[in-house]
This record gives structure tokens, C-alpha cells and sequence, in this order.
């Protein structure tokens, strides 16, 4: 198979970062200025566009040929340009992308950390943002530029030549990553799922504008009084200033040395020495709303079509391979508990704002309420909407064998209140509404949903969002969940010890279910039942002197996206398996949904929104499709549970 490496430079007036690739390219003063290729190992040849430069006819031809893989690092802002700015049709099925290659292995997504982790003889032109910031994006206007909003090669050729040079490099090293990779191919049917995430990122789903930009309006009326009410009661210049909130606080008797970040909001408001301090930490609170920022980032983002795309990001999650949101950002969504959403959200397209906050409280509220509300069906069309159950528990107790979880979830399914009848050793037919075993579901639900990863008090505390059950007894009952779910228990210590047996013998391990562990080239390897494998880089044994015992480390970027040394563990191991095997199981749905006919609109953890012409298809067949039986995972029982609507929401 003959393999195209291609790599484009580009200019738009719209901000690639913050609207994304596909309003990008909608703008009418996009165009490709540098088109770079190679086929296989030949030298890399730059086109430069600018000059007059036509791309060869034998290009033209293998961009749609299937028999021409073509590659890039990040293919998807390759394919998307190169379709606009010739108008083909670049079908995804063709192509490859590197930097999900790099992400399966656990490697950064961007082409520079790649090739410094690798140490690669072949670097990235470190000059490139600036050249970036040059040639492909509009400039100021000023005298010394003679007032142009753009430069252009005539302006710099010595910098145009470096410019031609840097693209040029970009597929050597891209060719040079993909070489170091090929040892550990990405599986074929994983190409074949990336390539309908493409044609789901394509497609996108459709926004409702009058509603956005009343978000927007109503969310900017909202601030301006609580910014005005700030300024009366406090005196500061600008109360959206840190420093000087914190300062007027601290001449209060509050000092805030750790900030003013929503999580400390619970603790200020206690200690808060007066109403004056604590008005004014309510007013931070309501201005920081970040979920109305997403209406913010959906009229940056939205298409010509009323569309937005490009939301879903393939293995963004690479250390589990689940998709991460870019864009507009899907997967923090808040959940709608509003009476009625259909009134509410009509309430806010009028523009009566003031009639929204009669009715349904302070409008931060009210806003992160409807911010789903926002996504609504084609013309012609409605959502079906559809999730697994449980699905995590539901893995969880296959891997570990965890029968009793089993038999509840083939059974009725109540996997709280069985929960509680084993931890609380109380008739499971007692914890119903009415009787006073009712009260012991909500411990059975915290558990159940803390402590399945090894969480201890921490976790139930973080899990225990309404304070529903006395701190005191948060140990006792981490102990009660681990009794009655030996198993699961047991889980977290057999993956811990398989992991640590492959890195330090440099071997094979099984664990359960098609599940085992592989050392290989500093790597280890978390082989799936479905096909594909986790990837833990430069894997080692490491003392730990916290526990006084060796521990497993490897390398990954960390939250500031700097390449380090990690320490990992039995329950935080198990959790990569289980929420991997669930993307899978996702994945095998959204292939099969595809296959069926629906249009897949977009899909966030275990759920996927379909947008299905009004006489066509229905709830029951999509729940059909979604619990059928996998056969890489014999005995998991599935389950999913759907509806239909008028606009995105959560029943």
C-alpha cells in the first residue's frame, strides 16, 4: 500500500484555537498557502501555493484513491483543509492520523512532545510559531506596516524560505514518529471506528442561534448588575479583579492565601466574619458560572449551516482511549433539574429575561440548566437519545467476577438497594419508599458509586455531593462496600501484581476475561478483550516510601502538560481497564447504530444522541441495539435505557 505523507500550512482570519478547524476553513479568506508531501521514503517535496505553484495531477488523483493511504499528524485538520480548499471529498476511511497513533501509546498529541519523548534525531522547527503567527494569521495594522491587516511572502521572503523549510520538516518528522511506531500497529478495526468519528465530527450537530446569543445577552445583562451591585457594596474598582476582592476581604478579617476557586467557596462562606463578606463571595460565586461560557464557545464555534463540529476528540483520554471534547466542551455538562425545560428555555428565546428570573431563580442558574437545550434536532428530525446503565458497574463485577452483581443486573437491577441489603445485612425487599429501610439506599448509592476503584473516605466524601450521610461514618461504611464486594476487592490487588510481574520479568501476565498484562520495549501493555491494549511508556518498579514498598511508575504528561514520572496502582489500574473496556463497549454500539442507519450526531461517555427523521427508527430499536451481546466480552450483561426529544437534555 502506497503511503502519501502530507503536512499544509494555511491562513484564516478566524482563530483556529478557539472556533476550531471547521469555522476555520468556512471563512472566505481561507486558503492553503504551503502543501508538503512524500510518498513513503522519497524526499519531501513543498508546493508553495503563493507562487502560482499547482499541485502535480498524480496528487489531485491519490487524494481520492483508495489505494493511497494518506497521513498526517493530526489528519483531521489535513483532511478538512485540503477538502475545502479543492473541493473533493477526502473520505476519512483513506487516511491515517499520527497523533492518535501517538496517543494510543501514551505519547503526547502534538508533534513536538512526541518527537521529544522519542528523541528523535528529527525535531520540529522550533521557529514555527512565530512563522505561524507571521504568515498565517492577520496582523495589526500600523505605519510601519503600511496599515495591512495580513503579511504576505513578498513582505519577508527570507522568512517565507524559513516558513517553506519549517513545513517541510513537519513531514519528515511525522514520518520519522510514524516509523518508531509501526512496531505497535493500531488495530485495523480501530481505524474503522476513527473513521466514523470523523464522519460524526463532520456531520456535527445543530445549535439553536436565538438561544445562544439570549444566553449570551441575558448572561451579560446579569453580570453587568451583579458587577454594579459589587462596586455599592464593596467600593473596589473592578470587584472581577482577584487581587483586589482578596485584599477588601482580608481588610474584613477573611484572608483567602489559596484563592477564591468554587471548590474553597464552602469553607469561605463558614468562615465569612460578616454578611458584607459573605454578599461579596455569593457575587464571585454567580460571576464565575464557567458552564454559561459554553454559549460563549458555541457562537465562536457555530457554522454558516447553524452547526457545530469538530467537538468529539478520538483518544483524547489516551490513557483509556475514551473521547475527550474540544470546542465546546460536552462532557462537564450540568444536569437539568428544572420543572419544566420546554417553558424555560422558550422563556429565555423570547427575550424576556426578566419573566425567566420570576420564574426559575437567579439566571447563572437557570443558563448551566438549558446549556444542553441548546443542541437541537435537523429539520424534520428528532433526537433519540440513549445510554447504557450502570455500565461501569456492570464491568466492573464481569472482570472481577462479582456474581451476586451480576445475577442484580441480569435480574431488576437495582443495584443500590441490593448493594445496601449486603452492606447493611437487610431484606432487600425493605428498602422501598415508606419504610424505614429506605434510609440505607442512599449509603448503598454513594458506596456503590465511590468505592469501586479502591476509593476510600475521600472519595465518599467527594461522592456524598448532598451531605446525606454523617462524615463519621464514611470509614465504616468503605468497609462494609469492600465486605460485600470480595471480589472486586480482591481485582484491585490481582492487577496490581500482574502489572508489576510484567514490568519486573519483562513478561506476558493474564489476568481475566482476555485481560493480561505485556512488557515489551519499555512498555507495558494492558492488553483488552477487544483488540486493542493501553500503553503505560517507559514502565518501571519503583520504591515507594510513602507505603515502604516498590510501587509501579511510568511516564505521561502531566497537568501542565510536561512529560514526568507518574506512580500508579491496583485500583487506579483497574479504573483505566474498566473505563476502557466501557469505551469499547460504546464503540462496538456506535458502529452498529451506524450500520443500522442512524445518524450520530454526537455521543458523551456512555450515551450517544442520534438525529433520526420524524417516521423513522425508534427508542426501542436504538435501547435493542445498545444491549445486544458482544462477543469479545461473553457474560457482560447490557443494558440501555432511551428516549426522544425535541432538543438535547438529560430525562
Amino acid at each position: 500500500m502506497t503511503i502519501l505523507r502530507i503536512d499544509v500550512e494555511t491562513f484564516s482570519s478566524i482563530d483556529l484555537k478557539t472556533c476550531g478547524m471547521h469555522r476555520y476553513i468556512e471563512s472566505p479568506d481561507f486558503e492553503i498557502l504551503l502543501f508538503a508531501f512524500a510518498y513513503d521514503n522519497e524526499p519531501v517535496r513543498v508546493i508553495d501555493l503563493t507562487a502560482f505553484e499547482d499541485l502535480p495531477d498524480y496528487i489531485i488523483h491519490d487524494l481520492t484513491d483508495p489505494g493511497v493511504i494518506k497521513t498526517a499528524f493530526n489528519a483531521v485538520f489535513e483532511r478538512g483543509t485540503i477538502s475545502k480548499h479543492f473541493g473533493i471529498t477526502c473520505d476519512p476511511v483513506q487516511w491515517r492520523c499520527t497523533a492518535v497513533h501517538a496517543l494510543a501509546l501514551g505519547l503526547p498529541g502534538y508533534l513536538e512532545g512526541v518527537a521529544e519523548v522519542l528523541k528523535l534525531e528529527a525535531q520540529k522547527d522550533t521557529k514555527g510559531k512565530a512563522l505561524i503567527k507571521y504568515f498565517s494569521v492577520p496582523c495589526k495594522p500600523s505605519k510601519a506596516n503600511g496599515q495591512r491587516t495580513r503579511n504576505h511572502p513578498h513582505h519577508e521572503p527570507e522568512k517565507w524560505a524559513e516558513y517553506i523549510e519549517y513545513n517541510r520538516q513537519d513531514v519528515v518528522v511525522e514520518r520519522e514518529i510514524a516509523k518508531k511506531l509501526e512496531r505497535f500497529p493500531v488495530p485495523a478495526h480501530e481505524w474503522k471506528l476513527w473513521a466514523l468519528d470523523q464522519r460524526i465530527n463532520d456531520r456535527g450537530v445543530r445549535l439553536d442561534p436565538v438561544l445562544v446569543q439570549a444566553a449570551i445577552e441575558c448572561a451579560g445583562l446579569y453580570t453587568e448588575r451583579l458587577i454594579a451591585a459589587a462596586k455599592e457594596l464593596t467600593g473596589l474598582d473592578n470587584p472581577n479583579s482577584l487581587t483586589q476582592v482578596k485584599a477588601w476581604l482580608a481588610e474584613k478579617g477573611l484572608e483567602t492565601p489559596e484563592g477564591l476557586g468554587k471548590d474553597l467557596m464552602p469553607v469561605l462562606m463558614d468562615a465569612a466574619p460578616c454578611d458584607d463578606t459573605r454578599q461579596m463571595l455569593e457575587f464571585r460565586q454567580e460571576m464565575g458560572k464557567t458552564s454559561n461560557s459554553k454559549y460563549d464557545a458555541m457562537a465562536r464555534a457555530i457554522c454558516s449551516d447553524d452547526r457545530v463540529r469538530g467537538i468529539l476528540q478520538f483518544c483524547g483520554a489516551n490513557r483509556t482511549w475514551r473521547w475527550a471534547g474540544r470546542n465546546v466542551q460536552m462532557h462537564n455538562l450540568p444536569q437539568n433539574h428544572l420543572d419544566d425545560l420546554a417553558l424555560a428555555r422558550e422563556t429565555l428565546r423570547s427575550g424576556d429575561y426578566e419573566m425567566l428570573e420570576l420564574l426559575y431563580g437567579p439566571p447563572p442558574f437557570v443558563l448551566s440548566q438549558l446549556v444542553r437545550t441548546a443542541l437541537i434536532p435537523s429539520d424534520g428530525c428528532r433526537f433519540i437519545v440513549s445510554d447504557f446503565s450502570a455500565i461501569e458497574a456492570r464491568v466492573i463485577a464481569w472482570l472481577a467476577d462479582e456474581h451476586w452483581v451480576l445475577d442484580v443486573f441480569r435480574g431488576h437491577g437495582r443495584i443500590y438497594e441490593a448493594t445496601a441489603s449486603r452492606m447493611f445485612c437487610i431484606p432487600f425487599e425493605t428498602i422501598v419508599k415508606g419504610h424505614e429501610n429506605y434510609k440505607y439506599r442512599v449509603p448503598g448509592k454513594v458506596a456503590t458509586l465511590a468505592c469501586g476503584f479502591g476509593g476510600g473516605v475521600a472519595a465518599l466524601e467527594k461522592m456524598d455531593k448532598k451531605k446525606e450521610i454523617p462524615a463519621e461514618q464514611y470509614d465504616s461504611l468503605v468497609k462494609q462496600w469492600r465486605q460485600a464486594n470480595p471480589n472486586i476487592r480482591k481485582l484491585w490487588y490481582a492487577t496490581e501484581e500482574a502489572a508489576m510481574k510484567a514490568v519486573r520479568e519483562k513478561t506476558t501476565v493474564k489476568l481475566a476475561h482476555g485481560v493480561r498484562y505485556r512488557y515489551e520495549a519499555g512498555i507495558l501493555f494492558a492488553d483488552l478483550p477487544s483488540g486493542h491494549s493501553l500503553a503505560y511508556p517507559q514502565a518501571a518498579i519503583k520504591y515507594d516510601a510513602k507505603f515502604d514498598k516498590d510501587g509501579l511508575v511510568f511516564y505521561a504528561q502531566d497537568d501542565r502538560n510536561q512529560w514526568s514520572q507518574q506512580r500508579t496502582w491496583g485500583g487506579t489500574l483497574v479504573e483505566n481497564l474498566i473505563q476502557a473496556i466501557a469505551r469499547d463497549c460504546l464503540a462496538e454500539s456506535l458502529m452498529r447504530l451506524d450500520k443500522a442507519g442512524y445518524e450520530i450526531v454526537l455521543h458523551v461517555h456512555d450515551e450517544a444522541v442520534l438525529d433520526v427523521p420524524w417516521g423513522t427508527g425508534s427508542v426501542e430499536h436504538v435501547t435493542e441495539i445498545m444491549s445486544r451481546p458482544i462477543d469479545w466480552a461473553p457474560g457482560l450483561p447490557l443494558s440501555a435505557a432511551g428516549f426522544e426529544t425535541e432538543f438535547y437534555m438529560k430525562d
